[in-house]
């Protein structure tokens, strides 16, 4: 293909952010492809006080770059997989995600600090999800609201006062952060499309798409594409405690998704491996199932209006 213009990559402007985008524009330039980034800045950067439950906004890292998108001032957005709605703004279209790092949630501890989990303990977080998950497994800790980029983070658990606070464990590693130690929670169950990094852009760009395709990475996809199934399925967001991990070995596709009360006390788990010739319908099977045996309820008490 030539190339007769460079590729404007739009991104936010957070440490972790401008990581990803420079992974982006490196697998574009292995393909011969010019490009250049645009930083832009999104409501969720602005806003750090209020917890991303309460701002019940679906997209609210993404909705900014979705806007430069539609009005043509970037060719492609970069996210976070995690970020991006399992609904797109109309003309939007996911068309890349990279291969996945790793999935799960950590504990990070302060500088210099241990941690004895058996006594009361204060975890920073802003993620229902992973408040529902911790709690459940020690309801004699509590937790504080925890919000900002990565070093921003790491700079108010030391000065908190807090026992240690809960990240993504792939945005230290692409950051190399070596400050702090941390301890991976294999088994907290991360946001569905965690640890992978996303790449949007205009529907009717048949140049965007077709440069997307080529860093696209297939096993991320059908993984991803599963756990966004069973989010959209149960109308799931940044507010509600979902999680969910498919992942993929010798032709087989396992999946594993649960659903928690906002009190930490109740949960329903889906636990199914299918065939690969089967991965595109995992979701969709995982969230049937998960309702079968009783997510509808817990669902309900905090989306009454919820219809499975």
């Amino acid at each position: 293909m030539k190339v007769t213009k460079s590729i404007r990559i739009g991104s936010r402007e957070s440490s972790l952010a401008m990581y990803q985008a420079r992974t982006v524009q490196k697998k574009f330039k292995d393909q011969g492809f010019h490009s250049e980034i645009i930083q832009i800045t999104s409501d969720g950067d602005v806003d750090l006080v209020t917890p991303l439950y309460e701002m019940g906004i679906q997209g609210i890292f993404t909705k900014s770059l979705d806007s430069a998108l539609l009005q043509d001032k970037i060719d492609v957005a970069v996210h976070s997989s995690k970020d991006i709605p399992t609904r797109l703004a109309q003309g939007l279209s996911l068309s890349a995600l990279l291969e996945r790092g790793t999935p799960f949630d950590c504990l990070v501890l302060p500088k210099g600090k241990t941690i004895e989990l058996d006594k009361e303990c204060v975890i920073g977080t802003s993620s229902m999800r992973r408040k529902s998950q911790w709690l459940h497994r020690y309801p004699h800790h509590r937790t504080e609201n925890l919000r900002g980029n990565i070093q921003t983070r790491l700079s108010k658990l030391d000065h908190s006062g807090w026992n240690g606070a809960l990240f993504a464990q792939a945005a230290l590693e692409r950051l190399a952060v070596s400050t702090h130690q941390f301890i991976t929670l294999d088994w907290m169950l991360p946001s569905p499309s965690q640890g992978a990094i996303g790449v949007v852009c205009r529907e009717d760009d048949a140049f965007a798409r077709t440069i997307c395709s080529s860093i696209n990475h297939t096993w991320t996809e059908l993984c991803i594409s599963a756990e966004r199934d069973f989010l959209a399925a149960l109308h799931g967001g940044c507010s509600v405690p979902i999680a969910a991990l498919a992942t993929i070995d010798h032709n087989r596709i396992s999946f594993r998704g649960n659903v928690f009360s906002l009190d930490a006390k109740d949960k329903c788990e889906v636990e199914l491996t299918l065939n690969l010739d089967q991965a595109k319908d995992v979701g969709k099977i995982a969230a049937q199932k998960i309702l079968e045996l009783g997510a509808n309820k817990i669902i309900k008490t905090f989306r009454p209006n919820f219809e499975d």
